[in-house]
């Protein structure tokens, strides 16, 4: 477990930290570009999100196959993934293109200075969008082969060359929000061309199969409801604090993004439950899955713990590095505990996750997402302004989200019925 979650955590580090490089850069030109990377970036994060079925679901499928020792079959799924990532991935450019004004003015409370620097940040950035998808696929089918080095080395070239870009072209070259957007793009360009250059060299058919495609859109679908699930969430928490004033919509951002690092670093252990129980169930060895379950859920535990402790050790230093603006430093102090009493309860949800998607049994956890959302996250933040609530009532909404979805999935791993044996579950 521990070297597939090693090099897993690199790679799902790099991207957020990437973006935590990238938000304390923008930040330092001042609140209006902050709160612009913090509405363009809530929907471009859609993106990737919506449509990580293209790793999550390609993993699970692809460990199965690799269990019966059938490497081949376990390629051949993320090439089938690829296409899915090209084929969405320009569909994707196209939409934003058209709606990045309509959007961004939705979530920034109209035409304002922050919506104008939002609409000219997307603009650019979704032009990565297809890269974004093939780098998810790639890492869908080499997890469930079990191989988390390419990815690791393919990844922290791309976005280490982009952390070096990104304050080149903001400052020194001037170019201020808008560079921001292009060294996105470099790495995501740079990102993706490895990965489809790996697939296409791996010796199975390169042809598009029907019948697989399909099979994925099934997976798939579960996976971006649950995806949409988290996105309103997000999106509407996103829109509650750009009504409240550009100093709170740069505190969230500010702990959005630490929040996202956070839950991708926890993940790693998810990224390593994914593949073994995969494998475990694709061979039929039930007990081998239901204990990778277990120890992984402590592991989680441990992690969120350690994560909780740094934010609470790091209180007052943490959200100076991203923003010298004391209002936004005041609000960033109204979110902090909420984010450090959830770290723990995140670090066993996101654990858990990734044993109930290695399994396949992606429809229990989007209907459990679905329900959280609507009992836990939404009634909270969209409360938070007539209630008063400021900022903790959004971040309050959130824990209580994490809260529900805990609860839910140990009793799901405890019952069992997750573990279903066989090529496909």
């Amino acid at each position: 477990m521990l070297s597939l979650a090693v090099p897993a955590l690199a790679v799902l580090a790099a991207e957020p930290l990437y973006l935590l490089v990238d938000t304390a850069v923008v930040g330092h030109l001042g609140s209006v570009s902050l709160a612009g990377l913090a509405i363009g970036g809530s929907v471009f994060a859609l993106t990737a999100l919506l449509f990580n079925f293209l790793a999550y679901g390609t993993t699970g499928r692809a460990a199965r196959w690799h269990g019966l020792g059938r490497r081949d079959a376990a390629i051949a799924e993320g090439v089938q993934a690829s296409w899915l990532a090209v084929g969405i991935g320009v569909a994707v450019v196209f939409l934003i293109q058209i709606l990045a004004g309509p959007l961004t003015r939705v979530l920034g409370g109209g035409s304002t200075p922050a919506q104008a620097a939002a609409e000219q940040w997307l603009r650019i950035a979704v032009l990565g969008a297809p890269f974004i998808l093939l780098t998810l696929a790639g890492n869908g089918w080499m997890r469930g082969i079990q191989d988390t080095a390419r990815p690791f080395r393919y990844v922290l070239f791309a976005n280490g060359l982009s952390a070096v870009l990104c304050p080149v072209l903001v400052y020194p070259v001037g170019l201020g929000l808008p560079g921001s957007a292009i060294a996105n793009v470099v790495a995501q360009v740079v990102g993706g061309l490895l990965f489809l250059r790996a697939v296409s060299r791996a010796g199975v058919s390169l042809r598009p199969d029907r019948s697989v495609l399909l099979a994925q859109l099934r997976v798939g679908r579960d996976l971006a409801v649950r995806t949409v699930a988290f996105q309103v969430c997000f999106l509407s928490a996103a829109g509650v604090a750009a009504r409240m004033g550009v100093a709170q919509v740069g505190a969230h951002q500010i702990g959005l993004q630490l929040f996202f690092f956070l839950a991708l670093v926890l993940d790693a252990f998810a990224i390593a439950a994914q593949s073994l129980v995969g494998e475990s169930l694709g061979a039929g060895r039930v007990d081998q899955a239901r204990a990778t379950a277990w120890r992984v859920t402590l592991y989680g535990a441990a992690g969120g713990l350690l994560a909780g402790a740094v934010l609470l050790a790091g209180n007052t230093a943490i959200p100076g590095i991203f923003s010298p603006d004391e209002a936004v430093l005041d609000q960033a102090r109204s979110l902090w505990w909420w984010l450090v009493l959830m770290q723990p309860l995140a670090g066993v949800v996101f654990a858990l996750d990734g044993v109930l998607m290695g399994a396949g049994d992606v429809a229990y956890l989007r209907t459990l997402t679905l329900l959280a959302a609507v009992v836990g996250f939404l009634p909270l933040s969209l409360m938070a302004i007539p209630l008063d609530l400021g900022l903790g009532g959004i971040w309050a909404g959130l824990t209580l989200f994490i809260t529900l979805r805990l609860a839910g999935t140990v009793w799901r791993v405890h019952s069992g019925r997750w573990a279903v044996v066989g090529a496909q579950a």
